[in-house]
């Protein structure tokens, strides 16, 4: 049958619109997201590691200050990515918060940058041992905290949404070829993220430390308007999903409606039809477990309550039992979760060793010699080269020593991380109290700037068992999360390691605070004074040594009260039925979860 002209017209428009779609996404717009997330990466924690001495100088804090106002600004970078992930998926979409938190930390950057450039911006130079220095006024303060305000703002747009939207871009569950397709994408945005890391706390600190503050700050300014240049060139290859439903709004669903139902009478044992459930769901009754969000999915009235296609007609006063347990499962975890704060209260105690290594030979070379601010970068390395050594030589040995396979469970990979970082304040309390005693008796205990005859290598095992709680805990953590939480729930994970560090860095200002005002009492010198040869940086080190051992008991009592994980209900259901667990090829595959 011949068609019209106004069909042909018509059918060849609709080809035009559906040629694009099929355009969209795919493995070329990765270099674009993935350098987008890299120069970003490069670029704020390239600003890290020297701050504390930018604020000593230039803005006259002391150490505790300065580090206490580090501490906020990094609260607030790990807090606003909950803020930042909830925006999209309820609102914005991830693309608009991408490019929104692009040019946030973009303006950030550039306000902190001319900070640098406008001498009324801070106090006027000053010799420090005069004593007679300014302090910033309230305007020069409030520009420097809006410039970490903004990078923390836009820090929350970014890094929530990068790795999903890439996901988005490659994600074809059509394509038999799919699974392969992504586990590139995450191999190469995690390998360049560890790269990004190492390249901000070694070329960036150099620069800093050889250039000064205006090209150190500026540096960063250009590498973010990269960063937002590139991933806006790509917008018209994007796949850009529409926003949808948060998991956080359907967590606050269920306890808005839990309290609203409160009143309701108990229900008989195992009414499943009095319960609202998703279709097709497997979960039709709620766990016996938390029983008071239970009332969340009790269905009062079915005419009222069940619209007609089978959903609640008002999700604040009627939940499904699938949310309920969801809700669940995140309080179950939350002991655990609450365990591993102090091991980032410990590895964001970055000031104190930057001045420590300031303070020692750090040369490798008659010529060169490492920047103090780079000494972090012997923790990534350690996790860097720990992840594959685990995988590929240690367990492979010990399965054929044991001649069956080994794995050790999440939990002791996560207490042993907290043994870890317990042993890394340890040590650094007895390298600071070598160091020290060194100082006093080479004559500079009234002079903080001196360089002592003392190798600043001194501190690389502390950076390495860090490294090495990081790689057993950090990880073990979002593997814990990812076995315990239903599927729907995999985004949380993220979510609740950034929390913890949000809430470590808020936990480690108050206890440096604490430490200050209770030390200096009496008119004598605070363990952590500005002057490090008359501070006691060994006494503020064993004290959050003694806190982490009691935080390691605290563990072991949550792991025993929180019983068998998903994998060890497994493990023990095969060996009843008379079946031989296998030991998984790709163990270190989960430590793609992990954000640095």
């Amino acid at each position: 049958m011949e068609t019209s002209p106004k069909e042909r017209k018509m059918s060849r428009l609709q080809e035009e619109e559906e040629l694009p779609k099929k355009k969209k996404g795919g493995l070329r717009t990765m270099p674009f997201i993935i350098a987008n997330e890299s120069f970003e990466k490069v670029a704020s924690y390239g600003l890290t590691p020297n701050m504390i001495l930018y604020l000593m100088k230039d803005y006259k804090m002391s150490i505790a200050k300065g580090t206490n106002l580090i501490f906020f600004w990094s609260a607030a970078t790990n807090f606003m990515p909950l803020i930042g992930a909830f925006l999209a998926d309820s609102f914005l979409g991830r693309f608009l918060t991408i490019g929104f938190g692009s040019l946030t930390s973009l303006l950030g950057m550039i306000i902190l940058w001319l900070t640098t450039m406008i001498p009324q911006a801070k106090p006027p130079p000053c010799n420090p041992t005069a004593e007679n220095c300014q302090s910033p006024t309230g305007v020069q303060y409030a520009v420097l905290v809006l410039a970490f305000a903004l990078m923390s703002i836009g820090a929350g747009g970014v890094r929530p949404c990068s790795q999903a939207f890439g996901a988005d871009q490659v994600d074809k569950r059509d394509n038999p070829k799919n699974e392969r397709v992504l586990e590139t994408f995450f191999n190469w945005y995690y390998a360049t993220a560890c790269f990004s890391v190492l390249i901000a706390l070694t070329v960036i600190v150099y620069i800093q430390d050889h250039s000064g503050w205006r090209v150190g700050f500026g540096v960063p300014a250009i590498l973010m308007f990269l960063s937002a240049l590139t991933f806006f060139l790509a917008s018209p290859f994007y796949i850009k999903l529409k926003p949808g439903k948060s998991l956080f709004t359907s967590i606050a669903q269920v306890v808005v409606a839990a309290y609203r139902n409160r009143k309701l009478p108990p229900l008989p044992q195992n009414p499943g039809s009095r319960y609202h459930h998703r279709k097709n769901s497997s979960m039709i009754v709620p766990s016996n477990k938390l029983r008071f969000l239970n009332k969340a999915c009790v269905i009062r009235d079915p005419g009222q309550d069940i619209g007609l296609d089978g959903s609640a007609t008002n999700p604040w006063r009627l939940c499904t039992v699938d949310e309920v347990e969801e809700l669940k499962a995140l309080i179950r975890v939350i002991p655990i979760w609450s365990s591993g704060i102090m091991m980032s209260i410990n590895t964001s105690q970055s000031s104190f060793p930057l001045l420590q290594a300031k303070s020692m030979n750090r040369h490798l070379t008659r010529i060169f010699q490492i920047p103090a601010g780079s000494f972090g970068m012997f923790t990534i390395i350690t996790i860097v080269l720990w992840i594959p050594l685990y995988d590929r030589v240690f367990i492979p040995l010990a399965s054929k020593l044991r001649r069956k396979p080994v794995r050790l469970s999440v939990k002791l990979r996560m207490g042993l991380g907290l043994f870890c970082t317990f042993m890394a304040m340890v040590v650094s309390g007895i390298v600071e109290n070598i160091r020290r005693r060194k100082a006093i008796h080479e004559g500079h205990y009234n002079n903080a700037q001196a360089v002592l005859n003392m190798s600043a290598l001194w501190l690389v095992p502390q950076y390495c068992l860090n490294g090495l709680a990081e790689a057993f805990h950090a990880i073990g953590q979002t593997e814990f999360y990812y076995s315990e939480f239903p599927k729907s729930m995999s985004s949380i994970a993220t979510s609740l390691f950034g929390l913890g560090m949000a809430v470590a860095n808020l936990l480690a200002s108050a206890i440096l605070s604490a430490v200050n005002d209770i030390t200096e009492r009496g008119g004598k010198e605070s363990w952590v004074s500005s002057d490090i040869n008359k501070g006691h940086y060994d006494y503020y080190y064993w004290l959050l040594a003694g806190l982490s051992f009691v935080n390691l008991l605290y563990y072991l009592l949550c792991s025993w009260a929180y019983g068998p994980c998903m994998e060890e209900k497994s493990k023990v259901e095969d060996e009843r039925n008379g079946f031989k667990t296998e030991e998984p090829k790709e163990e270190g595959g989960l430590a793609k979860s992990s954000e640095l």
